[in-house]
């Protein structure tokens, strides 16, 4: 499958207050973006656990996006700080089970900043694109049927 064809299955984790009404206000406003992001809702992108992001990566995402409040603008004081504070041991994380951390991204985008959430999750499909597919789910699922069928 060429770079052309392949098209990324992404999974955004937005924050409730700031960056999911960024992206409301990119879609009413019709700017123009690549609709391969799935969107989840968090009260705050201090509750996206690296477990939800392994799990995005586990069930078939070829980049995960996570987004909120400006540091300083968190609705719940300091949730966006923790966010950035696990942002480098996730990027780690990754890198040690052999995923390019360049799939993992963190953006700040207010509920007003629509014409920046464009550009964000339009650069990051590019940059996923690029990478091309991950296909972890499935080496994940092979894996899983070599561990089984020994155990048996």
């Amino acid at each position: 499958m060429s770079a052309h064809e392949f098209e990324p299955r992404i999974v955004g984790f937005l924050c409730r207050w700031c960056s999911y009404n960024g992206a409301d206000l990119a879609g009413t406003s019709r700017m123009k973006y690549p609709p391969n992001l799935i969107p989840i809702k968090t009260n705050c992108s201090g509750r996206v656990d690296p477990t939800h992001v392994m799990k995005a990566f586990a069930e078939g995402a070829d980049g995960v996006l996570i987004s909120g409040c400006h540091p300083g603008d968190c609705h719940y004081i300091n949730g966006n700080w923790r966010t950035a504070g696990r942002y480098p041991m996730m990027k780690k994380l990754l890198e040690q089970l052999n995923i390019d951390p360049r799939r993992l991204r963190l953006e700040w985008v207010s509920a007003a900043e629509g014409d920046k959430w464009a550009r964000v999750v339009t650069e990051f499909i590019e940059e996923v694109r690029e990478l091309g597919p991950l296909g972890w789910k499935d080496q994940v699922a092979d894996e899983y049927e070599q561990q089984e069928a020994v155990s048996a």
